[in-house]
């Protein structure tokens, strides 16, 4: 199997995508979205490649479904089922990052968390959580219901204004590194986020050495 990353969040709306395409363009890694719920803004996969990360190394979604909500219900106001067999990872020349959709606790159906997801794949994971009120809260539930499927957590990467004393206890607590930080970014291109994804983190701290 590549080396494989994946992205979660703590909720939805957070800026996962953009941290997702800011980590794929740094480190030279293939981009995959399992199941993209909701299209008439474009796809998460498009606002990568708007972002940097060049086509030839997105890899096309195993589900692309209209509504945006929860993929379970989005593919059944499609009339499609989702087969958890059609999301396995995919095999690509070099790393690769996987994008969930909203939390860890999302149905990919009515069986089935991305979560459970994860903990088949057995990839470190890296949460995104958003620096605002609710933060600590929503980080250290999705930190624990990863460890409790025995998830690894290669870090946390927060997304938003510096709230320093919100990030240190998340950290402390969960037992988690603190991977870095990105600002919210206007305007946001694939200039500016690359520019500010070397500023708030180190690549190094995503390669294989770190996941120990």
């Amino acid at each position: 199997m590549s080396r494989t990353i994946v992205v979660t969040g703590t909720d939805t709306d957070i800026g996962k995508t953009v941290f997702a395409a800011g980590l794929t363009a740094a480190i030279g890694a293939h981009y995959w979205k399992p199941v993209q719920a909701g299209l008439d803004d474009g796809s998460d996969s498009r606002t990568v490649e708007t972002l940097g990360v060049p086509a030839s190394r997105i890899v096309p979604e195993a589900y692309r479904l209209t509504t945006p909500c929860s993929p379970h219900l989005a593919a059944e106001r499609d009339g499609v089922e989702i087969d958890p067999a059609r999301l396995t990872l995919p095999t690509v020349d070099g790393p690769l990052v996987v994008e969930g959709a909203g939390g860890a606790l999302v149905p990919v159906t009515r069986g089935l968390l991305y979560a459970d997801l994860f903990a088949r794949w057995g990839a470190p994971v890296v949460i995104v959580a958003r620096t605002t009120l609710g933060t600590i809260n929503h980080s250290l539930l999705t930190i624990e219901a990863l460890r409790s499927r025995a998830v690894p957590i290669l870090g946390i990467a927060f997304v938003g204004e510096e709230v320093e004393d919100s990030e240190r206890i998340i950290c402390a607590l969960g037992g988690v590194r603190h991977l870095g930080r990105l600002p919210h970014l206007a305007p946001l291109d694939a200039q500016t986020l690359r520019a500010a994804f070397a500023n708030g983190f180190d690549a190094s701290g995503f390669g294989r050495e770190a996941w120990a």
